[in-house]
């Protein structure tokens, strides 16, 4: 049996989802694109109105304003970058100490009887199964776990118990069981990192404060003989691509950058066990 084998088929509704995941992080980044584009024109509008009114002396002190504002946007874009890469290498993480556990418990089947070993391996591999079929699919990042993987689960845990239970089972019940916890643990704490994101305050504030950037940077433009039209559209395309990578990362299971490498971890210790 190859590796590609034990992966089974997308559905369409996994497919769907991360569609629709897609191009809503490219609508919010594109809207987010051009609404400082906006932003950035009406703040010149501005600025060359008070430089009409007022001359130069409508620009005292617009700078410390500026310095607050900038400040504000990089800080909440440092701090959503920077909370959604260290989300990300724990769910990483996650599924490496997942791996090791399914390993360890594997390898301690061996500690039951011979005529117990099988029946609790086939139920063992059934589990694995679910879990790759569950990581394959889009609906992976769901909180709720599968009925699947939750039968698979209950199928394993009750023959190990039943095996260890019987008098040739005392070693198994002190090696196996604790292993098949460690286990059953990883794959619920890996489940329940996903709930695991900002408040949606956050992208809240990002999006206002980028836009109040724009319309100071505007007014701080305003004065030229020309529009800076690379400047401009650098900074709203640099924050947009920070929008959409933050994003990406915040939801690795829908996003481009995913854990599909950690996965097919997975997937190779399925291959050794037959």
């Amino acid at each position: 049996m190859t590796v590609g084998h034990l992966v089974r088929p997308v559905d369409t509704t996994a497919h769907e989802l991360k569609r629709r995941f897609a191009l809503g992080a490219v609508w919010i980044a594109i809207g987010l694109f051009v609404g400082m584009l906006l932003f950035l024109e009406v703040g010149r509008q501005l600025g060359e109105h008070q430089l009409t009114l007022l001359g130069t002396e409508g620009r005292h002190g617009i700078g410390v304003v500026d310095g607050v504002v900038f400040s504000l946007t990089a800080l909440l874009i440092g701090f959503a970058f920077s909370g959604a890469t260290s989300r990300f290498d724990h769910r990483r993480q996650l599924i490496v100490n997942e791996v090791h556990a399914s390993g360890i418990a594997w390898q301690r089947i061996d500690t039951l009887s011979a005529d117990s070993q099988d029946g609790v391996r086939d139920s063992f591999r059934r589990y694995v199964d679910e879990l790759i079929e569950w990581y394959a699919e889009a609906t992976g990042d769901a909180l709720r776990e599968p009925a699947g993987v939750s039968g698979a689960h209950h199928e394993l845990w009750s023959r190990a118990v039943a095996a260890c239970v019987t008098p040739e089972g005392e070693k198994a019940r002190m090696l196996l069981l604790p292993s098949l916890n460690e286990m059953f643990g990883a794959v619920e704490k890996e489940r329940l990192a996903r709930r695991l994101h900002p408040p949606r305050i956050i992208y809240v504030m990002l999006v206002i404060s980028g836009m109040a950037s724009a319309l100071f940077a505007g007014y701080a433009l305003a004065g030229g003989p020309n529009r800076p039209w690379l400047y401009m559209g650098g900074v709203a395309t640099a924050i947009a691509v920070a929008m959409f990578v933050i994003l990406q990362l915040e939801f690795p299971r829908l996003g481009l950058i995913g854990v599909d490498e950690m996965d097919q971890a997975l997937v190779e210790l399925r291959a050794t066990m037959g």
